[in-house]
């Protein structure tokens, strides 16, 4: 059998936490997983200067990254090993070095095997740095084996 969960946030905790614990990306890059419930994530990374580019700002790919990592926590929270299916970026300002960034990421549709998530980039101030869409696949296995809520 295996773990019994009393609420959905529970459950995404228990997800999330096994996720964070076999993602060492996330965890070199300096993220910080703040927020876990159902369908969501909120995170928080600090622009350092090996992430910024030629144009003293951070480099997209990073902010690319951090949107991700957002992206795959909220998507994973249902414990179905869930993965990117296609994901897209509009960056709407520079990331500046020292800047804690935030990312939000909600659930918007969950239908069968896909889903839809919308993330948000801000900087400290609450400025939008940038919008990410990600799709997600559900593919085969469970980040917590066996865990189920006690209503099922």
């Amino acid at each position: 059998m295996g773990q019994v969960f009393t609420d959905k946030d529970t459950l995404a905790q228990a997800a999330a936490q096994a996720m964070w614990d076999a993602d060492p990306a996330t965890q070199k890059l300096g993220m910080v997983l703040e927020e876990v419930r159902s369908g969501y994530a909120r995170m928080s990374m600090v622009i350092r200067e090996e992430m910024s580019n030629g144009h003293g700002t951070c480099h997209g790919g990073y902010i690319f990254t951090f949107a991700d990592s957002a992206f795959a926590f909220a998507c994973n929270s249902h414990n179905i090993n869930t993965v990117a299916q296609q994901c897209s970026i509009t960056y709407l300002a520079p990331g500046k070095l020292g800047e804690r960034l935030s990312a939000e990421a909600v659930e918007r549709s969950l239908a069968g095997r896909s889903g839809v998530y919308d993330v948000t980039i801000r900087n400290e101030q609450g400025q939008i740095i940038a919008e990410f869409r990600g799709n997600s696949r559900n593919i085969k296995g469970e980040l917590v084996p066996g865990a189920r809520l006690a209503d099922e």
